[in-house]
């Protein structure tokens, strides 16, 4: 597929993207981190680089030298970011680093930085004349990886590395459940682990404790809730800890005797060690940060937040929309959508929408008996859909799916559902992880679109389908950009329309109130952190507009509070998705195959939302032509 190459690049250039990762004064003179205390220099023009091809001091490289020194700086980038990343090489089954923890400091940030800084003009210095469009595109995609970095750099985001939707009080209990434990090794390499992560916890402290100084803090009310998940952590028995999970089956080729060391200790390092760092870490937020938070809710309230914020929004959408366009596009999306709710509510013998919305509270038909109840729900849609698929996609990934319930130290303050990605090896199925927490105040109706969105056809098939390609470099089976991911998912949730799903019309009605809870996103994200809106204001806006239930809207404005931008994605990613699709459909006409169009959309892994539709592009005027 022919894809233009898009950036017109100079090494020169690297300049525009100076930055510095700086300790302030204090910090630099007295701690270990000195050492980085500032980020490497942007490379400049020519620097350890080769000549430019064709030039008089060197002859012009073949395509297949070309080729190989591209595919080379693929691979050390990739063993790289693995190397600096354990726990995600980790989880997508890479055991070379699994007895290793992430380095947080400071200087590792830096250093990390550097690296990309030097592999950018190398990458850039490669002429990619006669090379293929996934050779050029790939290329293409790792420079604005290095260059949005730098970017990004300046806005310091070690500095606040905890919040209650992410964060080391809950890394590493989750990734316990995402290992395989089959040998020996595995066992002493999680052990291993679990030495360094007072080390860990004491690196991020650190660096809170800097974002303290420079004025870059939370906001207060979510800082409480990660005392809360810290708190009950540090409460735990040994044994009943995430930390533990290996320890509930032994695989038989373990010896009664190695069963009984790895226990010891697994448990000792847990008592001793693990559980003592979470103990230290309350008391740190208890006394010293959570007092620091920060009272406004939006990130305008940081130094630099309305740049911080474009630069969210730039990142996380891929596109060149401001706030004040976004803002607005939601406001639109949002009376459309409550338009079709007042159809289906006249459809069902309702005055108007708000006596629906009120009905649906008390109607006890709406609410799961209880939390396996709620779980069979969501597996009883999603069998009907698997079913479906082969007159949805041309290619069906292979990778095995279940529904299981959210972990509990997760649930608490989490979304209703999430997809936990399965191992590349297939020894971790995908997962769709059901949020069970208040399972009888939850609502039914918004079961099915959920189920489409996050299971089949939405997360599961876009990133399992990614994570099979082959003739790409690696990294680019695990990029996450969310206007692409979540927007395919959003996109997903029609899919059960156009496959006669939906029957029910509460549940219709449940997919149209999933479709505003994104359209609600753009203007409430937009509102607190660019309009200066309070967190009620974002609370009274979801009640306004839809009938979302309480436990979920506290979840989400806190959500929207910890990830500025992050709900932007959704719906910008779902509109670009249905552009594509309907320009298709109109230059196609006959021709159009909907299974052909959505292999395209996904058959390259995530792409930023311009690439995307240059690749929709190129393949609408193949098939134009395909015949003639």
């Amino acid at each position: 597929m022919k894809t233009p190459h898009r950036i017109a690049f100079a090494v020169g250039a690297l300049a525009l993207f100076s930055s510095r990762l700086e300790l302030p004064a204090h910090a630099r003179a007295t701690d270990e981190h000195s050492a980085g205390a500032h980020a490497a220099k942007p490379a400049q023009a020519g620097a350890q680089t080769a000549p430019a091809p064709g030039s008089a001091s060197a002859p012009a490289a073949s395509v297949e030298e070309r080729r190989a020194a591209l595919l080379a700086l693929f691979r050390d980038y990739w063993d790289g970011y693995l190397a600096n990343q354990p726990e995600f090489a980790s989880s997508i089954g890479d055991k070379r680093w699994n007895d290793k923890v992430r380095d947080y400091s400071v200087k590792a940030v830096n250093a990390w930085l550097e690296r990309e800084q030097n592999w950018l003009p190398k990458l850039a210095a490669i002429d990619d004349a006669g090379l293929s469009d996934e050779e050029k595109l790939s290329r293409e995609m790792l420079m604005r990886r290095f260059m949005e970095d730098e970017e990004g750099a300046q806005f310091k985001e070690w500095e606040m590395p905890v919040n209650q939707m992410s964060g080391i009080q809950t890394a590493y209990a989750d990734l316990a459940g995402q290992l395989s434990f089959t040998t020996v090794k595995d066992y002493d390499d999680w052990i291993a682990r679990l030495h360094l992560i007072p080390q860990a916890f004491e690196q991020v402290t650190t660096n809170m404790s800097i974002g303290v100084d420079d004025g870059r803090v939370p906001p207060k009310i979510l800082l409480e809730k990660v005392l809360d998940q810290v708190k009950a952590m540090a409460a735990q028995k040994p044994e009943d800890t995430p930390f533990a999970l290996p320890l509930k089956k032994f695989p038989s080729s373990l010896s009664a005797a190695e069963q009984t060391r790895i226990k010891t200790e697994m448990l000792d390092a847990i008592t001793k060690e693990v559980l003592p760092a979470y103990v230290r870490f309350a008391r740190y937020l208890e006394v010293s940060y959570v007092p620091a938070g920060r009272s406004d809710p939006g990130i305008w309230a940081l130094p630099d937040g309305d740049k911080y914020y474009r630069f969210l929004i730039k990142k996380t959408t891929t596109t060149d929309l401001t706030p004040d366009q976004i803002h607005q596009i939601g406001l639109d999306e949002v009376k459309k959508d409550e338009a079709e709710e007042e159809a289906i509510a006249e459809k069902l013998g309702f005055k108007d929408l708000a006596s629906f919305r009120a009905s649906l509270k008390t109607n006890a038909k709406m609410k799961p008996a209880s939390a396996d109840a709620l779980l069979a729900a969501f597996r009883g849609y999603l069998g009907p859909m698997q079913a479906k698929l082969p007159e949805l996609f041309g290619h069906i990934p292979k990778m095995p799916f279940e529904v299981v319930p959210m972990p509990d130290f997760l649930a608490t303050a989490g979304p209703a559902a999430y997809y936990q990605e399965g191992a590349p090896d297939g020894s971790r199925p995908g997962r769709l992880l059901i949020n069970t927490y208040n399972a009888t105040e939850r609502t039914l109706y918004g079961v099915e679109s959920i189920a489409y969105h996050e299971g089949i056809p939405g997360h599961h098939m876009q990133i399992s389908t990614a994570q099979e390609l082959t003739g790409i470099p690696e990294f680019r089976k695990y990029e996450g950009y969310t206007a692409f991911v979540e927007g395919w998912a959003l996109y997903a949730e029609r899919l059960g329309k156009d496959v006669g799903f939906y029957q029910d019309p509460y549940s219709d009605y449940g997919r149209l109130e999933a479709d505003m809870w994104r359209a609600i996103r753009l203007v409430v994200d937009t509102g607190v952190h660019s309009e200066h809106w309070s967190r009620q204001q974002m609370v009274d806006y979801f009640h306004e507009h839809s009938a979302i239930d309480e436990t979920d809207v506290q979840a989400e404005v806190d959500r929207y509070i910890a990830w500025p931008g992050q709900a932007l994605a959704y719906k910008v990613g779902q509109m670009k998705i249905l552009e594509l699709r309907a320009r298709a459909q109109k230059e196609l006409g006959q021709k159009f195959d909907m299974r052909a169009f959505h292999d395209e959309v996904i058959g390259a892994g995530a792409l930023p939302l311009d690439l995307l539709e240059a690749r929709i592009d190129d393949w609408i005027a193949q098939e134009k032509g395909a015949g003639k």
